[in-house]
């Protein structure tokens, strides 16, 4: 851009020749006299050196020299400003180049150097050069550094030293240089032509502003040195950074043209700073929806607050993507949890409140809360110093009045929980590895859609993904890899959990997880599980093994599906309800699980892959569908495939309604389940009551309340050996179980018969 805006310019000041009138002994404006009326100034038309030339005597202290004339200041331009001098009569003065700098409007601008290096003047008669270069950034060799705001100048002399001295003075040349502080004139623009400075002080922000409107297309280049930027910043160029920048924390960069993370590191030369300045543009600008890691791993030291790196955000519900790259867990004490233990009142009338929590100040929103009569996955979402106060994310179960509870606030690479809202959130073929250290990410505190794909969590200390939340409304996993950290820990030892999930309609799909102490814990209903393996086993004979999927609200309304469930279980759990014991609504219900590969192997024949679990009474069963699955165990059989946890209650087998227990295979399971069950019979003697038995295939042994068809296999015959054609009618719930029904008839009977019986209403 200097060339073609310089070309055909002449920068060189009149000769002497043409007038002293040009020549100012002041600054050279308009305001100051001229040597044509000041006296002690002649033109010299023949000096045996200069040709023609000007003759001075010193009358001042500091004799000025100033041609009248502007000469323009351009950008990114280098101009070089030369004359010569001798000495004829009187002391030994000193002589420098000097000029006036004015900006756009006329006014001086008075905070650059206006002076050159000085040259003292030894000899009589001897001739000396006397040069400066005048330029807009600090380069080697500049002599007076302008930044971007002077447009014009007066450039003269300075001589300084003893009055009465006489020196004649050369014509002034004045020749654009910019060539040889320019790389390539045509494609890049030093932000040093613009007036930074990278001396980790200078505040550079309107350097930086000039130099990227400047570029026009062309890159903007930014210098070995620290270059402090005050303010929020966009810069619309491509950026190279050589130098590194400082900025406040609530200051974005944004770099519109290089939107990616490695063009952060260039620029903060930090890896972890870089991450968070480069998400703090992520959400303060629409230019971009994603921030692309282009592969990079980022060294995590500690644990990165997501919403303190906004710093003026705390809601953000915009489509927003982190991609392609890597979280490395690195250092020990930065990663180690917070415990805190305080006494808190708890009421079933306010069940997601603690209320006089001792020492509630130390508390940290996210903890994870444990005590008695407290579930699984319960977190603090937020805390009341005022009124002694902590908010849940779910109810308790049994914990009234009041008791000593343990706060645990895990440590987590990537921690939104500062946002109170966050939706639309993407998180996109990144591998978080936590190397038993760290935790993976805790989300914010309400949103929804926060999406996380083809991501890869690798060794979680305690939890892969934690919701404290409802952020997780509608949240999407999908084709996710989780590796645990207790792989040498036998399953009833374990602690980590893959994620949990608080709120409705999660979508849980093609994941992949290895020994978790649980895949899941699912709080909220709507839930659609499907395609995923989940491993729990371990190599102890007859070992223990724990649930896979937990859910933990009764009426779940959820969907299990084309899923490896390989050595665990699905638990039906009410643990997150705080009047546990069945008074009104849907009880346990809602639920089908189909399509489903169970697999175990090295397991107690005591287990079961779908164990009910209710935390209070009374509770029945209600349109539960269980179909189309392969059981199979493996090193010896199970007893059933299907339990009730008797731990707090049994479930009220008279409340079972609509369950389909259907259509699945059983291999090494000892008990095979169905509803309705077909039971052929056959009666060896002549009798009128049949008494048929469902030998516990009901699931959940389930009592045998209802007959839905009744087939005969063969002729009914009486005791003569006639064919009789009587109906039987039923009696239900017969035996000390309640698995068998009655078929009485009007008469003595025998034959085979196939009965299908039904556990539910």
């Amino acid at each position: 851009m200097t060339l073609s805006l310089t070309h055909g310019i002449e920068f060189s000041p009149k000769p002497f020749s043409s007038g002293l009138n040009y020549w100012s002994s002041g600054d050279g404006t308009s305001a100051t006299d001229t040597y044509d009326i000041v006296g002690n100034a002649a033109f010299v038309p023949a000096d045996q050196d200069f040709g023609g030339c000007l003759e001075l005597v010193k009358t001042n202290s500091l004799q000025k020299l100033r041609y009248t004339e502007q000469t323009q200041i351009f950008p990114e331009t280098y101009l070089l400003i030369k004359t010569r001098v001798k000495l004829m009569v009187g002391g030994l003065p000193a002589v420098r180049i000097a000029g006036w700098a004015g900006d756009r409007d006329g006014n001086h601008v008075a905070n650059v150097t206006q002076i050159g290096p000085s040259t003292s003047v030894q000899n009589y008669g001897q001739v000396y050069e006397i040069s400066a270069i005048v330029g807009p950034g600090l380069r080697d060799g500049v002599d007076m550094v302008w930044g971007a705001a002077p447009t014009f100048a007066h450039f003269g002399l300075d001589i300084t030293g003893p009055t009465g001295v006489v020196v004649r003075v050369d014509d002034f040349t004045i020749e654009d240089i910019s060539h040889l502080f320019q790389r390539d004139a045509l494609n890049i623009v030093d932000v040093r032509d613009y007036g930074a400075i990278g001396d980790a002080t200078t505040d550079n922000y309107d350097a930086f502003v000039a130099a990227d409107q400047a570029a026009n297309g062309r890159r903007l280049v930014v210098p070995a040195g620290a270059y402090v930027i005050g303010s929020p910043l966009v810069l619309n160029s491509h950026v190279e950074f050589q130098g590194r920048v400082i900025m406040p924390p609530e200051a974005p960069l944004v770099i519109t043209k290089s939107f990616d993370l490695p063009t952060y590191i260039d620029a903060f030369h930090d890896e972890e700073l870089a991450f968070k300045k480069a998400f703090q543009a992520l959400l303060n600008s629409s230019d971009h929806e994603s921030l692309d890691m282009c592969g990079r791993t980022v060294t995590v030291t500690e644990p990165i607050d997501m919403q303190a790196a906004v710093a003026t955000r705390d809601t953000f519900e915009i489509r927003r993507v982190i991609r392609n790259g890597q979280f490395y867990a690195s250092g020990n004490s930065a990663w180690e949890s917070d415990v805190i233990t305080a006494q808190a009142y708890y009421a079933a009338s306010n069940p997601t409140t603690l209320s006089n929590v001792q020492n509630v100040q130390d508390i940290a929103v996210g903890s994870l809360v444990t005590g008695q009569g407290v579930g699984r996955e319960i977190y603090v979402r937020s805390v009341n110093p005022a009124t002694q106060t902590v908010e849940l994310s779910e109810a308790l179960h049994d914990a009234e009045g009041t008791q000593i509870f343990t706060f645990t606030r895990f440590k987590y690479m990537l921690d939104f929980s500062g946002f109170q809202k966050l939706s639309k959130f993407n998180l996109d073929n990144i591998e978080f590895q936590c190397n038993g250290k760290a935790n993976g990410i805790m989300m914010a505190q309400e949103g929804m859609i926060f999406h996380i794909l083809d991501c890869y969590i690798t060794k979680p200390k305690f939890r892969g993904i934690t919701s404290s939340g409802r952020a997780c409304q509608g949240m999407l996993i999908d084709r996710c890899h989780f590796v645990t950290n207790e792989s040498s820990v036998q399953a009833a030892d374990r602690v980590s959990i893959a994620f949990n999930v608080n709120a409705n309609d999660a979508k849980i799909r093609d994941n992949w997880a290895s020994q978790f102490r649980h895949f899941c814990v699912l709080s909220g209903a709507n839930n659609i599980v499907s395609g995923n393996h989940f491993y729990q086993g371990d190599g102890v004979p007859n070992g223990v093994r724990l649930a896979g999927i937990v859910l933990t609200r009764s009426n779940t309304a959820s969907t299990i599906v084309g899923n490896y469930v390989d050595n665990c279980f699905i638990e039906w759990t009410n643990e997150h309800d705080e009047t546990p014991d069945f008074t009104v609504g849907f009880g346990f219900s809602a639920l089908s699980i189909s399509g489903n590969v169970f697999l175990s192997g090295q397991v107690a024949d005591w287990f079961s892959y779908l164990v009910v679990k209710p935390y209070g009474t009374g509770h029945g069963i209600a349109n539960l569908s269980v179909m189309n699955n392969s059981f199979k165990t493996l090193n010896g059989p199970i007893q059933r495939v299907e339990r009730v946890d008797t731990t707090f209650a049994d479930i009220d087998r008279n409340r079972l309604r609509n369950l389909r227990f259907e259509a699945n295979s059983f291999e090494n399971v000892t008990q095979k389940t169905e509803n309705p069950v077909v039971v052929d019979h056959t009666q060896s003697s002549v009798a009128t009551t049949w008494t048929v038995d469902t030998a516990d295939a009901l699931p959940f042994g389930g009592y045998a309340r209802a007959v839905q068809a009744y087939v005969p296999q063969s002729k009914l015959t009486a005791s003569g050996g006639g064919a009789v054609h009587h109906m039987p009618y039923v009696n239900t719930n017969v035996g000390s179980a309640k698995d068998q029904v009655q078929l009485v008839y009007p008469g003595a009977i025998q034959e085979t018969v196939s009965v299908t019986i039904r556990c539910d209403s």
